[in-house]
């Protein structure tokens, strides 16, 4: 418990500072977001907000995470060191991504084919490493493992999938002040719990979860929780900076290394439910576009522009998100220990 509180801390205390430093450094540089021409018109006032605020959130997590096991004297773990790495280098993918936009004072910056290369990169090299470093198991999941085995290969197709698809959809989601940091919290605060339920149950009912380092994973999300909360001080509407796409994407896959060596692959839509429906509302709104040779689903994609447009003013939109966000976590938590229950009760 005291790693995790201090890590928590760490995180917060540099992500904060880092954000406050940023804001600085970037506005007395002139470097700012450009806002998409096609967007609501009210963000057009957003124009050259400070981005890149990403950089703080992964610095802080990774920061407190290794700062926090020298302090402690936790033990690194491989499951953890591939965790943080993948955030980092996501991050650092995103990073390339933003800086091209800033430099060319437009909102386009790596173009599709070669981020999409970096983020594979990314997923082959934490996929690949967890099959040769560590013990996480290779059955398809919810709470734990189900006897569906992936094998080896299958298992990392499947990992460089999720991380992809879940480093997009909180690209997708990052549209309005606040949003994808505040479910971030909330997302990242459930592998907390996740991680740190299954060490306190290592010990008594080890067949039962066979996630031998949960509690260096259960740091690693409470370092991004204390990164994000670190970044929302400064985030949260009217933004003072954006965490573009070096913070989202750098979310998203951590979420979904996260979910993956805690074997809960099939929980993560659940406890990222609003990823989900932004995605799906893109999907949908294209597919219904071409459907109909023009006819819109929503008025505009991703869903939290639909309500926008309808009126809601925008920290309505975001506070409402981030109720679901939290309503999500705990059906997702609520799911998890029910299957602990249900299976003690079986092995009794």
């Amino acid at each position: 418990m005291i790693r995790l509180l201090t890590a928590a801390g760490m995180a917060f205390a540099f992500s904060a500072f880092g954000t406050r430093f940023l804001i600085d450094i970037l506005t007395r540089n002139r470097i700012g977001q450009p806002i998409r021409e096609d967007g609501p018109e009210g963000h057009h006032i957003k124009a050259g907000t400070p981005t890149m605020g990403g950089i703080a959130i992964v610095g802080g997590a990774f920061s407190s995470y290794f700062l926090s096991h020298l302090l402690i004297g936790g033990i690194f773990t491989r499951s953890g060191l591939l965790a943080i790495g993948a955030i980092s280098g996501a991050g650092i993918v995103g990073f390339m991504d933003d800086w091209l936009k800033v430099s060319k004072e437009r909102n386009l910056g790596l173009n599709k084919r070669a981020k999409m290369f970096g983020l594979l990169a990314v997923a082959f090299g934490f996929a690949i490493g967890t099959q040769l470093f560590t013990s996480t198991r290779t059955e398809l999941s919810f709470t734990r493992y189900t006897g569906l085995d992936l094998g080896p290969y299958g298992w990392i197709f499947w990992a460089v999938l999720l991380i992809i698809g879940c480093s997009n959809a909180v690209n997708l989601t990052d549209g309005l002040d606040g949003l994808a940091a505040g479910s971030g919290i909330f997302s990242f605060a459930a592998y907390v719990l996740i991680g740190f339920w299954i060490f306190r149950q290592a010990g008594a009912r080890a067949a039962l979860y066979d996630v031998p380092h949960a509690l260096d994973l259960a740091v690693v999300a409470i370092a991004m929780v204390g990164a994000l909360a670190g970044f929302l001080w400064f985030n949260a509407a009217p933004a003072e900076i954006f965490m573009g796409d070096t913070g989202s994407l750098a979310i998203g896959t951590g979420l979904a290394a996260l979910a993956l060596l805690t074997n809960t692959h099939l929980l993560l839509p659940i406890i990222g439910g609003v990823y989900v429906a932004e995605t799906l509302s893109v999907i949908f709104q294209v597919g219904y576009f071409k459907f109909t040779n023009g006819s819109r689903l929503f008025r505009m994609a991703p869903v939290h522009h639909h309500f926008e447009l309808k009126g809601w003013p925008e920290t309505k939109v975001i506070v409402r998100f981030w109720l679901i966000s939290g309503g999500l976590m705990a059906v997702a938590l609520g799911l998890f220990y029910a299957d602990w229950v249900g299976a003690v009760e079986f092995q009794q």
